[in-house]
């Protein structure tokens, strides 16, 4: 019996040491097959990624607005810490900002790596070193750099990471051109010897690398940088609680300028709250007010619903238009107003008479060859468009509000690129920022695009004498530059707010171009709730005058002969 005991033991432990080595062989073959033969290739193969260098992004005057820098990856080694996590990030909490660090993976004394913080600099680099703090270490990394610190943030947008940690580009320029600017990595493969040395008789591969293509932008730096200023001192002037400033040619569409505020820093875009990343000026829409009355205006001249002296047959007290009553903003009246005078009084009445003329469908009908019930396609991430009501859906009410500007809403850059049309004797294009792409000592020129004549040249040329009347006669007369022929509106639209306007808050905006006989800028301010005055022609009208003095200087623009 013992024998046979014995013997089941030992036939027992061969099947079952067998059993564990099979096991142990399939395991290998089949759920660890790519290891080992990645391990096995790894004995006589190389392979190696070069990176690419992201491209910049330059000025007109070639100037970079956006380069490259070493920067370094800051992290710590849990191994080797000799102080408490809370002590570590206590040393280190005005270079982390509010980077959310886990604390249990820095108690973890067996890990050995922990990031802390990207993008950190030379400077700061020597500011942590000199601490002292044993087991904090760096990574050598590329990062971007802005040699004009925040300027232009809104419109050049950040790099941050995709959902595989390859670097990636997010919002406005670096969003929208993130393919060009990437390029393409490259790789060297080779087969090697037992000592690391290539086989003269093996197989080499080389895939060179694409370098990021450069982006030259439309953008004037030194009026990029005199409307920043200015946009932020007429924010704590007037207490606006926010703002911005768009400056386009309108004979090609070019961006000469583009700001907003508050603002961000892309190099810690991590630092700001995301809605801050979202430009105004291309993704917020809002009710444009008087401003609109221009293109409502051109619509109705062009169309011949109204005639240039026309008199308005109701001008002479409110409207009432079913449970509502249209007044002026004054409350002033002026009866046989031209259509001139409408413009020059921003007489609300008057363009209910002008949207009786012309109706519903004709109206909407200019709103697209003016491009407002479509994106602009301007070369930014981020660019929404406008929500305009099917013709069935209007009342008699939303019409008449519509002709001056309330109860509808668009961005400030198809506001701008609409009545550019008017500047630019009745034809349009599609606003651009790049005007070249470099590429390898390449230059790809990007062409002005037409997006189409909305109105003849024969209404830009009236509306332009109408605007002109309404800068040298409007509320807004005081503030503007001498010696020049501008052509302007101003703007004030009530904000709604929950169903209903707001009587104390509201959007202050002055919209123009100049020199009247050949426009070389046409520009849009916006001020959002000024505390000082809510009126357009106090707040924003004056802060328009003021950028436009400096851009006939920076163009070297001469004042009018006359």
């Amino acid at each position: 019996m013992k024998f046979e005991t014995k013997t089941r033991l030992v036939l027992i432990l061969l099947i079952g040491g067998f059993a564990a080595v099979l096991g142990k062989l399939l395991y290998w073959q089949i759920f660890q097959q790519k290891k080992i033969k990645l391990l096995a290739t790894e004995q006589y193969q190389h392979f190696q990624k070069t990176n690419t260098e992201r491209g910049k992004i330059l000025a007109s005057d070639n100037y970079p607005l956006v380069m490259n820098q070493n920067s370094y990856l800051l992290f710590a080694d849990p191994s080797r810490l000799q102080i408490s996590p809370d002590q570590l990030l206590t040393s280190l909490e005005k270079y982390l900002g509010k980077n959310d660090i886990n604390k249990d993976l820095l108690s973890d004394k067996k890990n050995f790596w922990v990031p802390l913080k990207e993008n950190v600099s030379e400077e700061e680099r020597g500011k942590i070193q000199n601490l002292g703090i044993v087991g904090l270490n760096f990574e050598i990394k590329e990062s971007r750099y802005y040699p004009e610190a925040s300027m232009s943030a809104q419109f050049l947008g950040f790099v941050g990471k995709d959902e595989s940690g390859q670097a990636k580009g997010y919002f406005g320029l670096e969003g929208y051109y993130d393919k060009e600017l990437t390029g393409k990595e490259g790789s060297f493969f080779y087969e090697k010897d037992a000592l690391g040395k290539p086989l003269p008789i093996g197989n080499i591969k080389v895939e060179k690398l694409i370098a990021g293509r450069d982006l030259i932008l439309n953008i004037d730096r030194g009026m990029q940088f005199l409307i920043e200023k200015k946009l932020k001192e007429g924010i704590e002037k007037y207490g606006a609680v926010s703002g911005t400033v768009l400056v386009l040619d309108p004979k090609n569409g070019a961006v000469l300028s583009m700001a907003s505020f508050p603002s961000y820093d892309p190099s810690v875009y991590y630092s700001f709250d995301q809605e801050i990343f979202r430009n105004p000026v291309i993704s917020s829409i809002f009710e444009p007010g008087s401003i609109f009355k221009v293109l409502v205006m051109a619509a109705a001249i062009d169309s011949r619903s109204v005639a240039e002296n026309e008199q308005c047959g109701f001008c002479d007290g409110p409207k009432t238009i079913a449970d509502y009553t249209i007044k002026t903003w004054n409350e002033k009246y002026y009866p046989d107003s031209t259509m001139t005078d409408i413009l020059v009084h921003s007489d609300n009445v008057g363009m209910v008479y002008i949207s009786e003329k012309i109706g519903i469908e004709c109206l909407l009908n200019y709103l697209g060859k003016f491009g407002l019930t479509d994106k602009t396609n301007i070369d930014l991430q981020g660019e929404v468009s406008s929500k305009v009501k099917p013709v069935n859906l209007w009342l008699p009410i939303d019409l008449a509000t519509a002709s001056f500007g309330q109860g509808i809403a668009f961005t400030p850059v198809q506001i701008l690129t609409a009545v550019s049309a008017i500047a630019n004797n009745g034809e349009t294009y599609e606003p651009q920022m790049v005007q070249k792409i470099q590429e390898n000592g390449k230059t790809i020129e990007i062409k002005p695009v037409k997006k189409g004549r909305p109105i003849s040249e024969k209404t830009a040329n009236i509306i332009k004498k109408m605007m002109v009347e309404a800068v040298e006669k409007g509320e807004a007369k005081w503030a503007k530059p001498p010696g020049y022929t501008i052509a302007g509106k101003t703007g004030t639209a009530q904000i709604p707010i929950e169903g209903h306007y707001d009587p104390e808050k509201t959007i202050a905006s002055f919209i123009g171009f100049g020199p009247v006989d050949n426009p070389s800028f046409a520009m849009l301010v916006t001020l959002n709730e000024p505390k000082t005055s809510p009126w357009g022609s106090e707040t924003a009208a004056p802060l328009w005058f003021s950028i436009a003095k400096d851009i006939f200087r920076i163009k070297k623009i001469a004042p009018d002969d006359n």
